[in-house]
């Protein structure tokens, strides 16, 4: 039989594609997997109401340690694995998959829309962006910043950066994890505000020019839903929005931006003339880092 990966859309039930649903609807068991992203206007009875079938919340415990579970008797019925956005849009699902194949299990992907491609929404073009980096939650004594290097990267060829906002579903804390209590943490979704605020402390603490507090931005919200909205602006208004509900995303732009996109985010600025004002100072600032290079190399030769 098969394990189908089938991926749900961005934000109410009816984002399934026709043949996600008739596949869904033939399987045994369905389970939805709940911890890297959320369906931000269904519920699990609004899916069972639809489907005409039971679904099996599965947190990262059952995911990542329990695959021999969710592929039980894989071989003799039907199994659905839902991801909300697209089932290769995080990479946590391969796991799952190798196992399958491992035990002779066929693997069907059902795709969907997902940030990675929907993001295009916002008027900057796909073939722009670079590498897709992740932000999570600071803590006191843990700042990761790995996701710096990437940036620079990115912004050095030019190129936009999807900076992904951390969400903590079913999350222990250090004392119960510690305790083996079985208590969970309300959930937590980043904002555009903390995402920035981050992004602006490591690059204080590194210096490395990877990004600057007027380095133009757009926010992305609630992507997909019927309530999605754009806000266009400098990385330091990002800190001072109050961006609403989630889920949330950010882009951070590169100096390769096309005059088209720049026209298409004007109307999502709210100083429109201060964020064209942004975006000519990175391309001259580039243009004028490219012309010393030259210079240096000549002078070396």
């Amino acid at each position: 039989m098969v394990l189908y990966l089938i991926g749900l859309g961005l934000s109410s039930p009816e984002d399934i594609t026709v043949r996600g649903l008739k596949a869904v609807q033939k399987c045994e068991r369905v389970y939805l997997e709940a911890y890297t992203s959320i369906l931000m206007a269904a519920t699990k009875e609004d899916l069972e109401s639809l489907y005409d079938r039971e679904v099996i919340l599965a947190d990262r415990e059952l995911v990542e340690s329990g695959s021999d579970q969710i592929l039980e008797n894989a071989e003799n019925v039907d199994i659905a694995f839902l991801v909300v956005g697209d089932p290769f849009g995080a990479t946590t699902h391969t796991d799952l998959i190798i196992r399958a194949r491992e035990l002779g299990i066929p693997v069907e992907a059902i795709h969907n829309a997902s940030v990675m491609n929907a993001v295009g929404a916002c008027g900057l073009q796909l073939y722009n962006f670079g590498q897709t980096v992740s932000l999570v939650f600071f803590m006191d004594n843990w700042k990761p910043d790995s996701f710096y290097d990437r940036i620079k990267e990115n912004r050095e060829l030019g190129l936009h950066t999807l900076v992904l906002l951390d969400i903590k579903v079913k999350e222990q804390s250090f004392e119960n994890m510690a305790r083996g209590r079985k208590i969970y943490e309300p959930p937590r979704y980043m904002n555009i505000e903390t995402a920035a605020s981050q992004l602006l402390e490591i690059e204080t603490l590194r210096k490395g020019s990877a990004y600057l507090p007027e380095t133009p931005c757009v926010s992305i919200s609630r992507l997909g839903s019927p309530q999605q909205k754009f806000i266009a602006g400098t990385l330091a208004e990002m800190a001072e929005l109050e961006s609403g509900d989630p889920l949330h995303s950010l882009v951070i732009l590169g100096h390769r931006t096309h005059e088209m996109e720049v026209e298409y985010l004007l109307e999502f600025a709210k100083d429109k003339e201060g964020f064209k004002n942004a975006v000519t100072k990175e391309v001259e600032a580039a243009k004028a880092a490219q012309m010393a290079a030259v210079a240096e190399e000549e002078d070396d030769d």
